[in-house]
This record gives structure tokens, sequence and C-alpha cells, in this order.
């Protein structure tokens, strides 16, 4: 079995929430910063078997080196650590927990040294891994050569269930009520595993606040992931080779300008589903940005 490169300990960065919620542009922005590597959506590593979302010959002979760095893994390839592990539902679904146990020791084991590999790669101190699930946080929060900072990234959730129903991305819509229950779930989960962190090395981050300030809340969530790095120009951000994430990764270069707050359908529906979350998230501490 082949060894992960030597490197200094990983610093991981971890946005947990829930998918839709603007994660993929606060990863480029933070892989523009030196000594940050944006590595995308890193759950999907195994379950596409080392093979990138999007193509692009950069992309894809980085992503080829990784793989052959990392030896032999193809025990997990495939979508059963992402099922019984790394889901939202895993937590109630029947026979994931004999599953966790056969499979967590591997997984764990796996994780780390691709984040030690990527480190070795690209000569990165810090990891940006934009997977959002809890559970997959929380079997990062037992892996002992890493050191995790963990983001917790929330939207608005009228624009959530706004984004789910847009018909022209690739993934099917979902149906409001649908979405909210996805919301409600993932905001239970996360909240459990971000209060059981460190509270030197976690944040809670709203993505309204991050685009009504991106400066500001860069300069803050890059002190408080240990990284002293310039902030980069946010007209002009390169998105890089990570594995996986929206379809603003087809584009080579972004631009991330200060948003006006849009104004969105109100559903009583997600309101009422959403309220408690509405009255608790804002609570959560630290928290980044002009609402802290």
């Amino acid at each position: 079995m082949s060894e992960a490169p030597s490197s200094p300990r990983p610093k991981v960065v971890y946005v947990m929430g829930a998918g839709r919620s603007g994660s993929t542009i606060l990863g480029v922005a933070l892989g523009n910063c030196r000594g940050v590597f944006y590595g995308g959506e890193l759950d999907a590593w195994l379950s596409r078997r080392g093979e990138p979302n999007f193509g692009g010959e950069d992309r894809e002979r980085f992503w080829a080196k990784v793989k052959e760095e990392m030896g032999d893994t193809e025990d997990l390839f495939g979508g059963e650590a992402q099922r019984h592990i790394e889901h939202s539902a895993a937590a109630v679904r029947l026979g994931s927990r004999r599953a966790r146990r056969r499979l967590r020791g591997r997984y764990r084991e796996v994780a780390e040294r691709l984040y030690g590999t990527l480190v070795a790669e690209t000569g990165a101190t810090h990891v940006v891994d934009t997977s959002h699930y809890p559970l997959r946080a929380r079997e990062l929060q037992a892996l002992g050569g890493i050191d995790l900072y963990l983001v917790y990234l929330t939207r608005a959730p009228q624009a959530v269930v706004a984004a789910f129903e847009r018909k022209e991305i690739k993934q099917p819509p979902k149906a409001p009520w649908a979405t909210n229950v996805y919301l409600y779930a993932t905001h239970l989960l996360a909240t459990a595993v971000f209060l059981r962190h460190p509270r030197e090395r976690r944040a809670y981050l709203r993505y309204e606040d991050f685009v009504s300030d991106p400066s500001r809340v860069l300069g803050e969530l890059l002190a408080r992931v240990d990284a002293p790095a310039e902030l980069p120009d946010l007209g002009a951000l390169r998105t890089g080779v990570p594995f996986q994430g929206n379809r603003l990764l087809r584009e080579q270069e972004v631009a991330l300008r200060v948003d006006e707050a849009k104004r969105l359908p109100r559903r009583t529906l997600t309101q009422l589903i959403q309220a408690p979350w509405s009255a608790l998230l804002p609570r959560l501490r630290p928290r980044l940005g002009p609402g802290r």
C-alpha cells in the first residue's frame, strides 16, 4: 500500500450545512489565498472512484496524481461509505449502524490520508473541504492526524428552497416540503456537531453576511482558521482544480461582488417549519460577519 507523502500536519477547513448554500464560491475565494487549497466536495472522492466531476487537463492530471499517491483504496470505492456513514439519512437508516462499524476504521484512515496527500502535492497548509455533510464532519472530528476547523454555513431557507426547485440544474428539482425536511434534519445534525467542536476551531456564517461584505468575512475566517494570508482579488478568482462542486467550477475565473439581498417568494410552509432554526441559528457563536 502506498503511503501519503511526508508533509506538515494538514489543517482542514470543513464547510458544513445544506446544499445550495454558497459553499462553492466560499471555497473558491478561500482557495485563492496563499497556503490554502480548495479541494471541493471531497466526500465524492470515494463515490466517484477518484475521478473528478468536471474535466479539464489540469484537473484530470492533478487528481490522477493524487489517486496514484493514495495507492490501494479501491476497497472503499463506490457509494457505500457515503450511504452508511456520511448521508444524514444514515442516522435512521436500517442496517447503517452495522455497516458503519464495518467501514468506519478504513474510512477514517483513507480520509486522513487524502488530506495528507493533498497537502503534500500542493504545498498548502490548509485544505478546504465543502462536502456539506454533518455526519462526515463528525467522523473527521475523530481523526488524530489533522487539525479540523468547522465552518457552519447557512442560507435563508426561502432561498435554499427556491434553489432546489430550479429545473435548469443537472440534479432533479426537489419539492418544497422535501427540501424543508432536508433542511430541518441538516440543521439538527449540524448544530449538534458544531456545538461539540472546540470553540476556537469553529465558526458560524450566514451566506447573506458573506456576500454583503466578503472582504470582512474572509479576513475574519482566515484569522479563525490560522491562515495568515492577504485577501485575493475578489473580482478575479481562479476556480482551481476542485474535485467536485457546483457548475460555476466550469469557469476558469469568477468574480465575487457585494450582493444585495434579493426578494424571494415567502412560503408559509417554509416559515413555519424553519421557525425554530431561524430563531436558534443566529445565536450560535463564534459568528462571522456583520451580524456577530
